[in-house]
């Protein structure tokens, strides 16, 4: 029997080479990747096309992917389109009900159940092997067969008769390929319960023979034979189940291998010890027994040692760099494994350099199974030292992988940088610390803390060095004096709550230490004592730590607010208590302090928002209370600043809270404030409306004291002491007259605008007297009529401002006033005139959609983005800006955060019905306007990909395309018919206004392509829901056909209509029509050119009527469907995939109105087919009609390909409730066709390969 076995083993080999000669005296060959060597070679990527060829099979397995995804051509039937069944989830064998299962396998069904232990399992197993080994074998290898979702059964005479490449041949051809899934690729929980029990089956087998079984030169020869041709097949699910077996088997030898190595160092103890006793005392049969155990151990060790290697150099080295991602992140864990475990044999140069090489691998996973592996290196400082040679080689590229474009690799990679740190001190340089430094602001809090525990351990560890002689003022305050110097030294970022956050976890109870923060702060010694910038840090630093305690939450835009436990609640409101007494009687020293200083006194007015307020009466503490107040009151009337104002207001608020029992001192102070404020106020409006000029300084105390009013009048109610009428007044002299300064001006609006906010709080439900309702409407009315007026004014924030408080009150006293039982409100309802819209309208196109104001202007003047960390290598970056100053780059993102406000506060005033809906067009216009085309707005260089060229970023949408993106999805759920109509409106001005600008000749003009492009995004929003959508569109297509032909033709025979290029705009919305209503449409057009009696000639007829009656053409009728314009239409290149045929509704007979009512049935598949069905074939015709346009001749080609998925994804313009996978998937295709290649000649597409995976866009790896 074993002979017969060796001769089996030999005769299993495969393309590479991996099954032959895995016995004992099996070798890599020369320059293998198997032979450890100091200098590795490079090796290709993970996902080059070496590697994707050869021992991986990648053609075989492309072949059997696409025919399982696809299924087979079938012709084009006319009857009603069945639907597809439901998708099931495919049983242990990959069998579907229909086949005839196999056999039940004793071990697949224990595994599957996971209701018996897999010892016990394996016991029993082991039983049968002991009676039968070969059918014990035979088990075991069937339950393999299995668990690759392969129905076909190793029989005993397979086994005797035929060769392992013979019977995987067999099993290949019974294998079902109706589904792509088999149980590994299953993401449910009983599967992953079931790959887990597979992996502990494997193990549990070795460990229960390790000691007799392993050795019969059967078992283990056998199913190594295997598993290494199975490993090597082009079938990815046995490939994958047999790297997983082989790997976990490897894993379970490397514990055989550790466990007989220890047995040999006793033995060879106990060998010396009885050497070492004397001849009188030696006893030599127990020498002889121990030589002869040392021999029976080395043996044991050297067959084990064969069966590793036959494993490794068979399965490890093809399958490390398998096509599939999950294989080659399989290898690289197990590997990791064997290190850790059997360091003497496995940690050496000659299998660290497979995770070397593997760290550049383009998967996510493989990355993050390599960083996990050496982790468990770096770990112990006994392994870190036989990794000098690795990291000398890899520790560039370790360090690069800090900027890693998956967040949990880049997160593991910080974490294996920090254990670096701790075990091998002069491994990383200052250089590659401060590669890890800036981590510590990113967005992701997972991140960002590992980055502050690697920051902590680096710089900020008082202890972190054992030759330090502790320090005599604490730990603590050696911990803050650090953390300063980092935070201002570094001049990273200006956000201390960040930093915070990121020592958190690692630091939190020296951040928690308010008291060293306090007494850091009020120290006055010169030598001791803290600089100006110090100060300024420490406070930040305080005030972060104490909302972080408080709140428990993250700084905004790190991550989302999760809810707390219990626990966690608890925790936290005890340190609130904590911090309240520890920083109730600082405070006021703090504040007395720092209140000269604004940047300072800010930060501490945000602490008050943490206190626990009742402890001021509680513990007896008002005097503490009354020096806060006595501070926050000389705050206020120190400062004009915005940011210190508003803290104090905030702060105020906070003690004038009704339920604090304290609160009546806290009201004296705000009362005593705004009187102090008015009485300044009104004196000061007075001589500012009598006298004829104003100097400086009292234009500088005016605007102070309104800006104080404006302010607290936020957050208090300030209208008992009258500032509505002298605000009025102001504003007045402003409109009339010019004369009341910009910085005077724009506070009186904000007090005008909050007076009667309050006003309108203070009115109940119910019985509202109808004088107030009279005065409040006056008010309003007159107020915005003024607001009006200053829409034109010369200053930008007088302008601004109006804009904001009109929105705001044209929206509080909309339609929705007196709605939720308050209509007695309904008088104050406000609704603007005409004349109004349209200038809020022409407002909006002047300062917010002006070309000045677009994303490519702000780059030409150098402050475009930079390169976004952890990008892909392979993809270039734009030629570098000028460098710009940070002030101007600030200035820039104000700005742009302002026009945010202004254009969000008009598209709210339509989506609340106070503005017409049509008004949005203005907006939805702007949704995908090209920069590159506009004269003094250069785009950027486009960015090459592979083949593809990406082109210019929209001008208006990297700014404001989230808000219109919201805008069209809040106004289509309003009115459907009217949202479409307002779409149609848009192109429409776009349309007439490219007409007046460069003539009728414009099929030809860029603008021409972007007005279309702008159609084709707004057709993707009727992608589904086609009944629904089903009116609207008609509705549109009807006045698009009537806007078409409303123009009279130009001068001379056979022109054609003036609007008639709008056609090829409304043809990008023929795709979402069902089949019945293009033909009604058809019908619709050709009556309307008959009524207007305006024919094209035969020899030349009009390209544009051409294209948009062949978007109307059924797919059946060939010759008439083939027929295009000539127009240079954006169209798909041939490497993005092509758009997929839609199947529509059965065709009706039409009626005698040309319009069907909405009740059409439903039909069989809508546009969300699946991917997976039979695709009915397009029949083209091989002859182009005159006037043809060959460019969509080849679209329409490339519409018959099957390709699969485009992953360039760059941006995702369908509707976020519209997640479904074609639609995605189509709009991504859409999306990514690069504008300068939209007119590629169709003969040099015809020359390229159609099987080529770069123009079909297939990723390969």
């Amino acid at each position: 029997m074993p002979p017969r076995r060796s001769a089996r083993v030999q005769g299993a080999s495969s393309s590479s080479g991996s099954s032959a000669g895995l016995g004992a005296g099996s070798s890599p060959a020369p320059g293998s990747a198997g032979a450890r060597s100091s200098s590795p070679p490079s090796p290709p990527a993970p996902g080059s096309p070496e590697l994707s060829s050869g021992d991986s099979g990648s053609d075989f397995e492309d072949t059997l992917r696409l025919r399982s995804k696809r299924g087979p051509h079938r012709a084009l039937s006319h009857g009603p389109v069945p639907k597809r069944p439901r998708r099931r989830e495919p049983s242990g064998d990959g069998s579907s009900p229909a086949t005839s299962s196999p056999e039940q396998n004793t071990l697949f069904e224990a595994v599957r159940s996971a209701k018996i232990a897999v010892e016990t399992v394996v016991d029993d197993w082991l039983e049968t092997y002991k009676q039968d080994r070969e059918t014990g074998f035979l088990e075991l290898v069937n339950f393999i067969i299995r668990s690759c979702g392969c129905r076909g059964v190793v029989t005993p005479e397979m086994f005797r008769h035929l060769q392992n490449s013979e019977i995987i041949q067999q099993l290949t051809e019974k294998f079902q390929e109706d589904s792509a899934e088999y149980p590994l690729s299953l993401g449910t929980q009983p599967w992953r319960r079931f790959r887990a029990g597979f992996c502990e089956l494997v193990a549990a087998v070795v460990r229960r023979c390790q000691y007799s079984v392993v050795y019969d030169e059967f078992l283990m020869d056998a199913l190594i034979s295997l598993l290494t041709g199975l490993s090597d097949s082009q079938v990815r699910a046995f490939r994958h189940t047999s790297t997983l077996a082989a790997m976990k088997l490897m894993t379970a030898l490397v514990n055989v291998a550790l466990g007989v190595s220890l047995h040999q160092e006793n033995n060879q103890r106990q060998y010396e010890a009885e050497r070492s006793k004397g001849p009188s005392r030696r006893a030599t049969d127990k020498l002889e027994a121990l030589l002869e155990k040392r021999r029976e151990l080395q043996e044991q060790q050297e067959e084990i040692e064969n069966m590793m290697n036959a494993i490794f150099k068979g399965v490890f080295v093809h399958r490390y760099r398998d096509i599939v991602p999950e294989i080659r992140a399989i290898c690289m864990e197990e590997l990791g494994m064997w290190m850790r475990s059997y360091a003497a044999s496995f940690l050496t140069d000659g299998y660290l350099k497979y995770i070397g090489w593997t760290l550049h691998d383009k998967q996510r996973e493989v990355r993050l199974q390599c960083v996990k592996a050496l982790q468990g290196l770096y770990c112990c400082r006994d392994t870190a030292a036989h990794m000098e040679l690795f990291t000398s080689r890899f520790k560039t590229r370790m360090v690069s992988m800090v900027l890693d474009k998956e967040p949990d690799v880049a997160v593991e990679v910080v974490k294996l940088l920090t254990l670096m740190l701790e075990n091998m001190e002069e491994a990383l340089t200052e250089e590659d610390c401060q590669s890890v430094y800036p981590v510590v602001y990113v967005s992701s809090r997972a991140l960002a803390s590992a980055a502050g525990l690697f920051l902590y351990r680096r710089l900020l560890d008082p202890q972190r060095e054992a030759s330090r002689e502790p320090s005599r003022d604490g730990d603590n305050r050696t911990f803050f004096r650090l953390l300063l110097a980092f935070f201002i030294e570094s001049e990273l970022h200006e956000h201390a709550a960040y930093l915070v956050d990121s020592l958190w976890d690692c630091a939190g109870p020296r951040l928690r230490d308010w008291e060293t923060i306090s007494a850091l702060l009020l120290e006055e010694s010169p030598t001791e004592g803290l600089a100006d910038r110090q100060e300024k840090a420490l406070v930040e630093i305080l005030a972060a730590s104490v909302v972080q305690a408080a709140e428990g939450q993250p700084p905004v835009g790190r991550g989302p607010a999760k809810k707390p436990s219990a626990r966690e609640r608890k925790a936290q409101v005890e340190e609130r208590t904590r911090l309240t007494h520890c920083l109730i009687p600082a405070l006021p020293q703090l504040l007395a302090k720092f209140s000269a200083d604004a940047e300072k006194a800010a930060p501490l007015l945000e602490v008050l928002h943490c206190f626990d307020l009742s402890i001021y009466c509680t513990g007896r503490m008002e005097k503490h209370l009354e020096l806060v107040l006595g501070q926050l009151q000389e705050v206020v009337e120190k400062h004009a600043g915005q940011a210190v104002l508003e803290a104090a207001s905030r702060a105020l608020h906070a003690l004038c809270d009704p339920e604090l029992a304290l609160r009546g001192r806290g009201d004296l102070v705000r009362s005593r404030l705004a009187d102090q404020l008015a009485d300044k106020f009104h004196q000061e409006v007075t001589e500012l409306l009598q006298a004829s000029s104003l100097d400086e300084e009292e234009v500088y105390s005016m605007a102070a004291t309104l800006k104080r009013i404006s302010v607290l009048f936020n957050a208090h109610d300030l209208t008992p002491w009258q500032l509505f009428e002298p605000c009025a007044q102001l504003l007045q002299r402003a409109v009339d007259t010019g004369e009341v300064p910009p910085q005077v001006l724009v506070p009186a609006v904000t007090c005008l605008h909050f007076h009667i906010l309050w006003e309108l709080s203070h009115l109940p439900s119910t019985s509202v007297p109808q004088e107030q309702l009279q005065s409040l409407k006056t008010r309003v009315t007159s107020f915005c009529s003024l607001c009006q007026s200053c829409l034109s004014d010369v200053d930008a924030g007088v302008r601004e401002q109006a804009f904001v408080v009109l929105s705001d009150l044209l929206l509080v006293f909309g339609p929705q006033l007196p709605r939720d039982g308050r209509e007695a409100l309904a008088p104050l309802v406000l609704l603007p005139e005409a004349g109004l819209q349209s200038q809020l309208a022409a407002f909006l196109m002047d300062h917010v959609f002006h070309p000045a104001c677009s994303h490519e202007e702000l780059s030409a003047t150098g402050t475009s983005s930079p390169r976004i960390p952890g990008s892909s290598p392979g993809m270039p970056v734009p030629a570098p800006s000028p460098p710009v100053s940070a002030e101007d780059s600030e200035s820039h993102i104000e700005e742009l955060h302002q026009r945010r406000v202004l254009l969000a506060g008009f598209c709210k005033l339509i989506i609340y019905d106070v503005l017409e809906l049509s008004a949005a067009s203005d907006v939805f216009k702007h949704y995908a306007k090209v920069g590159g085309a506009r004269k003094g707005c250069p785009a950027p260089p486009a960015m090459a990909w592979g083949h593809r060229a990406l082109s210019p970023p929209p001008q208006f949408y990297s700014d404001y395309g989230d808000i219109i993106k919201e805008t069209l999805n809040c106004t289509r759920q309003i009115d459907r018919q009217e949202w479409a109509r307002t779409l149609l409106l848009s192109l429409q001005q776009l349309m007439t206004e490219l007409l007046l600008q460069q003539g009728p000749e414009i099929r030809a003009a860029e603008a021409f392509l972007e007005i279309r492009d702008l159609a084709r995004r707004f057709s993707l929003l009727f992608s589904l829901h086609q009944l629904r959508n089903r009116p609207a569109l008609l509705s549109m297509h009807k006045e698009g056909i009537q806007f078409a032909f409303q123009e009279p033709p130009g001068p001379g025979p056979g022109l054609p209509p003036l609007n008639l290029p709008f056609l090829e705009v409304l043809s990008e919305f023929s795709p979402r029509l069902l089949r019945p209503d293009k033909a009604l449409l058809l019908a619709y057009l050709e009556k309307t050119c008959q009524e207007r009696q305006w024919l094209a000639p035969r020899d030349a007829p009009w390209p544009s009527l051409v294209t948009y009656r062949n978007s109307l053409q059924l797919q059946e009728e060939g010759g008439s469907a083939s027929s295009r314009s000539s127009a240079p239409r954006p169209h798909p290149l041939p490497g993005s995939a092509a758009k997929r045929p839609r199947l529509d509704a059965p065709s009706e007979h039409p009626s005698s109105s040309p319009w069907p009512s909405s009740r059409l049935p439903s039909p069989a598949l809508t546009s969300t087919a699946l991917r997976g069905g039979p695709r009915p074939p397009l029949r083209w015709p091989p002859a182009r009609d005159p006037g043809s346009d060959p460019g969509l001749l080849q679209s329409s080609s490339l519409s018959r390909r099957r390709s699969r998925t485009n992953r360039l994804s760059l941006m995702v313009e369908e509707e976020e409730e519209e997640k479904d996978e074609v639609a995605i998937e189509e709009e991504s295709n859409e999306e990514n066709t690069p504008e300068q290649d939209r007119t590629l000649p169709a003969s040099q597409d015809r020359l390229r390969d159609l099987f080529d995976s770069t123009i079909l866009g297939i990723e390969d790896a």
